[in-house]
């Protein structure tokens, strides 16, 4: 009895320390952004002013678009910048539809696309961008913006994001909201994700005079960073966070617009929303493998003002939820066996047990409170009805619970990029002027 007491206290022990260094890891890693909440709460981002109007290019990549496509163009004509300072390129992906020809009626130059090999954004926006230099190689455009065909623009998008490029920035992101967040729980739970992620991660990130990341649509990059790079030479699933990690390994600042108020249209189904964040999380280990190694040599090699964005970056690409997911196999397999009889750690069941209820039980608390969080701070801008907002507080931890299995499958399984439709067309005057719904404080 004595060696058998010995070795469940043995095996507890083990569990104990394992599941110890696992919390200890997360804890270590990510607590810089619990700062970050505290920096956004008690310091107001840095304000610019624009001495020049500059010259843009905007790319949008488009496939089978034509629902929404001339949303997006009509808010950028409407913007109160000078027209003649924005020239719109749309390139029609691989479409069987009219987009080519709703876009054009819109105002937009159309350059049409064929490649059923190379498929995805980032080989659409490279076919793009060279078809730009080719054609109008005396166009001098100094930096591009890149949109996603269902966005729709505040009318101050582009003045406010030019007061961002004359201070300097090389790139920058802007503040992404919603514009079907009342739709239902899927959309809502991308809607606060996208909000958290523009107020407690790139805000402070700007107020700390660090850099950004690019998530998706709606940013710039200046013409001299394209060019450096011979085009867009980022092909992984996640581009956008490709072209984060890599710019930050080079030392090129990410800067963010608060005031840049950009509405994107999210999934409604859990099967579309499944296929896109597996692509997503599948992207994201992509870009792990590709430039972990790179980040870490900056985070002691970079200059001194960029170490620490480095490390950020790494964080930010890092599989921390398959540490997550680590944890719960173990602890479920201890308890199996413990069952089964095949290990004789009968005391380690509720260790185990304990260890996966403290594991989810946490993740979701810490969901929930940025979504209160999140949702409050930024109450006057979401678009939805106050059942909405509310409900959404609720339902937005258990959205990101089912990051998951996605987590899982992603790594497991050959993931590919797959269209999203999109169908929610918008009267573009209602979005004008974002301080009708509150407009963010830069």
């Amino acid at each position: 009895m004595f060696q058998e007491l010995s070795q469940s206290m043995a095996a507890l022990s083990f569990i104990d320390i394992f599941n110890f260094c696992v919390f200890f890891t997360f804890t270590v890693c990510y607590t810089y952004q619990l700062y970050y909440v505290f920096v956004v709460l008690t310091r107001k981002a840095p304000a610019q002013v624009a001495k020049t109007d500059h010259k843009f290019a905007v790319l949008v990549a488009a496939r089978n678009e034509s629902a929404v496509i001339s949303d997006l163009i009509s808010s950028i004509k409407a913007q109160d910048y000078p027209q003649e300072l924005i020239d719109v390129y749309v390139i029609a992906d691989n479409c069987t539809d009219d987009t080519a020809a709703v876009a054009r009626k819109a105002g937009a130059t159309v350059f049409s696309r064929s490649n059923q090999e190379k498929v995805g954004k980032g080989y659409a926006l490279d076919f793009g961008l060279k078809a730009i230099w080719s054609t109008y190689p005396d166009a001098g455009y100094e930096a591009y913006f890149v949109f996603d065909a269902d966005n729709v623009l505040d009318a101050h998008y582009f003045a406010e994001m030019n007061k961002v490029f004359d201070g300097g920035a090389q790139a920058s992101t802007s503040y992404r909201n919603s514009k079907n967040f009342d739709s239902n729980w899927i959309s809502a739970g991308y809607g606060v994700w996208f909000l958290r992620e523009a107020k407690f991660l790139n805000q402070a990130r700007l107020t700390l005079n660090t850099s950004c990341a690019v998530s998706g649509t709606g940013f710039f990059i200046a013409d001299e960073v394209l060019r450096r790079a011979g085009g867009w030479k980022w092909h992984l699933l996640t581009e956008d966070i490709e072209f984060s990690a890599s710019s930050i390994i080079d030392g090129v600042r990410i800067a963010y617009c608060p005031t840049a108020v950009l509405y994107d249209e999210q999934p409604t189904t859990f099967r579309d929303s499944w296929n896109q964040r597996a692509r997503w999380a599948k992207g994201f280990y992509q870009v792990f493998a590709h430039y972990a190694a790179g980040l870490v040599k900056g985070i002691f090699t970079n200059e001194r003002g960029h170490r620490f964005a480095c490390y950020d970056m790494l964080m930010t690409i890092a599989p921390g939820m398959l540490l997550s997911i680590i944890s719960i196999i173990f602890n479920a397999a201890i308890v199996v066996l413990s069952f089964t009889g095949v290990m004789s750690v009968g005391v380690a069941i509720a260790s185990s047990l304990s260890s996966i209820f403290f594991c989810l039980f946490n993740y979701v608390m810490f969901m929930f409170v940025f979504g209160v969080l999140t949702t409050f701070m930024e109450w006057d801008s979401i678009r939805a009805s106050r059942r909405r907002k509310l409900l959404s507080m609720v339902t937005f931890p258990f959205f990101m619970l089912t990051y998951i299995p996605i987590a899982l499958y992603a790594l497991v399984k050959k993931t590919t990029w797959k269209p999203i439709k999109h169908t929610i067309s918008v009267d573009v005057s209602e979005y004008a002027d974002a301080k009708q719904m509150g407009r963010p404080a830069a």
